[in-house]
């Protein structure tokens, strides 16, 4: 008998630092989504792609929803990640543990009807007790908004493969809709940016890491050897001098730690330049984020 083939897309949304991103890049058995302990480093929706056997699963990844924060920037990635809830098959709702709110059940609720949410109750491997799982799974199960419910750790890979016959459950039948072997849409120029921010942001402090976009100057490849160049634009004036650090030395590291995980992506040499220059207030001002890479209608 004849397998159908099945595909479809995935939301994975959720608060900041849920583990999103570690999830998805666990899934895809490489990594495409930069990470951190520090909330809000995922900015941009971007998509990746697990072919297995008949299935097919397009993964969205999406900033983490975030209140508190009215800047500019935070209402986009708001704005990303709400929008990312919308006309897809399947919607991966991931909870840090137990951290559940009326927030998270509004969410739900308002995208029931719409597509097949699943909640996905994180970092399990990090609960002082175990046993209060059980009964947290029964009392949200209660409210009958989800398809299933799936504890996993993302960091430690438990029941993730659990996690991922839950999803096919829920897929549509259908032909595949990218090649076998595509495990993402962003290209090398957009992945390099990502990098070299999340080493800004393993390098600097609570604050100034919300602050900074990287823009990729130049991206070429000459005789096996790919060269960057990169700015790294700060707000303030003194930001620039704590990104750059006593006699450079904070950039200097920023700039060995991208080099490095950079050649061993794209499995080549890698000449990489950075710069730091003021944009003054750019995360809070709309008419300036489409400039720096932040547009809905990208």
């Amino acid at each position: 008998m004849t397998q159908l083939h099945k595909s479809g897309y995935v939301s994975i949304v959720g608060k900041t630092n849920a583990g999103k991103s570690t999830l998805l890049n666990h899934i895809l058995g490489q990594k495409i989504a930069i990470t951190s302990r520090k909330p809000q480093t995922t900015r941009h929706r971007f998509l990746g792609i697990k072919t297995e056997a008949n299935n097919q699963i397009i993964f969205v990844d999406t900033p983490g929803f975030h209140s508190g924060q009215k800047r500019a920037l935070n209402r986009y990635m708001n704005k990303v990640a709400s929008n990312a809830m919308r006309g897809v098959d399947v919607v991966l709702y991931v909870l840090d543990r137990f951290n559940w709110e009326e927030s998270d059940l509004d969410r739900v609720k308002s995208i029931q009807k719409e597509t097949t949410p699943i909640l996905v109750i994180n970092k399990i491997d990090k609960l002082d007790d175990k046993n209060l799982l059980l009964p947290f799974i029964e009392e949200i199960d209660k409210q009958k908004i989800f398809a299933d419910i799936v504890p996993i750790s993302a960091l430690k890979i438990m029941n993730v493969d659990g996690l991922i016959q839950s999803i096919c459950n829920y897929l549509p039948e259908g032909d595949h809709l990218f090649p076998s072997h595509q495990v993402t849409d962003i290209s090398e120029r957009f992945l390099t940016s990502e990098i070299i921010r999340e080493k800004c942001i393993n390098r600097l402090g609570d604050e100034l890491p919300y602050r900074i976009s990287i823009s990729i100057d130049r991206f070429s490849d000459s005789d096996g050897v790919i060269y960057i160049d990169s700015t790294i634009f700060v707000e303030k004036q003194s930001q620039k001098g704590m990104l750059i650090g006593k006699s450079g030395s904070r950039l200097k590291a920023i700039g060995t730690d991208s080099r490095k995980e950079l050649e061993q992506l794209l499995e080549t040499k890698v000449m990489l330049k950075t710069w730091v220059k003021v944009k003054s207030g750019w995360s809070d001002n709309e008419t300036l984020l489409p400039s720096m890479g932040y547009s809905l209608d990208k």
